[in-house]
């Protein structure tokens, strides 16, 4: 369940940030830069801790490397599905979708890579501790 919930973190994390609906940080700042700045600057901070943690975790998890290797896993499922006719690519929105999906599914296994290592091997990982 904990997967679940850091892959859902990420999810939320990123469609809060932009999305092919009105409702998102983007939009909501753009239209509201001039009248709620420190708001604006207040959100985009909080949003940026937000990246800092999935992706500095994704990167010392799983690292450049591991990122490219879900990506490519992610893109040849997406390839499959459209091979398939499941999928289509002709609705712009459904493609902003899927790109949130790819990256909050990179962003969920790189914060949940330790505990599925743990799971698969049975060892359990430590951070390393400098002195």
């Amino acid at each position: 369940m904990g997967i679940i919930l850091r892959w859902l973190g990420a999810f939320i994390l990123l469609s809060a940030t932009y999305n092919p609906t009105q409702i998102n940080f983007t939009r909501w700042a753009e239209a509201n830069w001039q009248t709620q700045m420190p708001l604006t600057i207040l959100l985009g901070l909080l949003l940026g801790v937000g990246y800092m943690i999935y992706i500095g975790a994704t990167l010392r998890s799983i690292g450049a490397f591991g990122i490219i290797l879900v990506g490519a896993i992610v893109a040849a499922l997406v390839w499959v599905l459209i091979d398939y006719q499941i999928l289509t690519l002709q609705n712009p929105s459904l493609n902003l979708w899927l790109g949130i999906f790819a990256l909050s599914v990179v962003l969920g296994i790189g914060l949940s890579w330790s505990i599925i290592r743990q799971r698969l091997s049975g060892q359990a990982t430590v951070d390393e501790v400098q002195e």
